[in-house]
């Protein structure tokens, strides 16, 4: 090994520390109390904005780095809202506007969709990605990174530690 650092790199497992806000100040995510975020640099593992960001960060290295919409969760899609009969949810099922629903597309893809209003009949739910149409502020670490296996590249995926194949 040289004395040249790391930096990061496409094919790179990166562990990442960092903090999520929408600019006012208020956190959304956090890493902060919990292992640091890992994945596979160059992989589309985590929003675009972001990755492109940590390109040649070293272990260690702190940024803030602001991520536009078309980079991150995209803009709101107003198409992204769909009514379905109320009677569609089983009727003990407590809907509130804001809850996540998991669900499964016709093509058997899972989504998830989120309660926008709740009426007598129908109820209404929105497929957008709750942060679409925001700007995101992170403020990130470089907590780790070393090159990924073979395995792990195969895969497509960083295996954290004591993984199983």
């Amino acid at each position: 090994m040289t004395d040249q650092k790391l930096t990061v790199a496409d094919d790179f497992v990166v562990s990442l520390d960092y903090t999520l806000h929408l600019g006012e100040g208020e956190i959304v995510d956090t890493s902060s109390g919990r292992d640091p975020l890992e994945f596979l640099q160059g992989h589309n593992q985590i929003i675009p904005g972001l990755e492109q960001a940590l390109y040649g960060m070293a272990v260690g290295e702190e940024k803030s780095v602001v991520v536009v919409p078309e980079d991150g969760y995209g803009h709101r899609d107003l198409d992204a809202f769909q009514q379905i009969p109320r009677d569609a949810f089983p009727p003990d099922m407590n809907l509130e506007p804001g809850m996540g629903i998991e669900l499964v597309s016709n093509t058997g893809e899972p989504a998830v969709a989120f309660v926008a209003e709740v009426g007598p009949e129908n109820v209404v739910l929105d497929f957008n990605h709750p942060l679409a149409g925001a700007t995101l502020h992170f403020d990130v670490r470089i907590a780790a990174l070393r090159p990924a296996t073979g395995e792990e590249l195969s895969h497509g995926h960083a295996h954290g530690p004591g993984h199983e194949h």
